[in-house]
């Protein structure tokens, strides 16, 4: 659970955007999304697939030191 507690003399709208900058980095947001429709198994693995495949290139590309 994300707490924003105020600091000092901080505005509403810098606590807020403290809070979206904290649940950004937590992932909670992409984490919504996803989960906001119905994902079928074979369309879970799929995804998955794919991001496994792009993870393979993306570190095959990369030039090395």
């Amino acid at each position: 659970m994300i707490k924003v507690r105020p600091r000092g003399n901080e505005s509403v709208q810098q606590m807020l955007k403290r809070f979206k900058r904290l649940c950004q980095r937590e992932g909670l947001i992409r984490d919504m999304k996803r989960h906001s429709y119905y994902e079928k198994p074979s369309e879970r693995k799929r995804r998955q697939s794919r991001k496994a495949v792009r993870k393979i290139e993306k570190t095959e590309t990369r030039p090395r030191k």
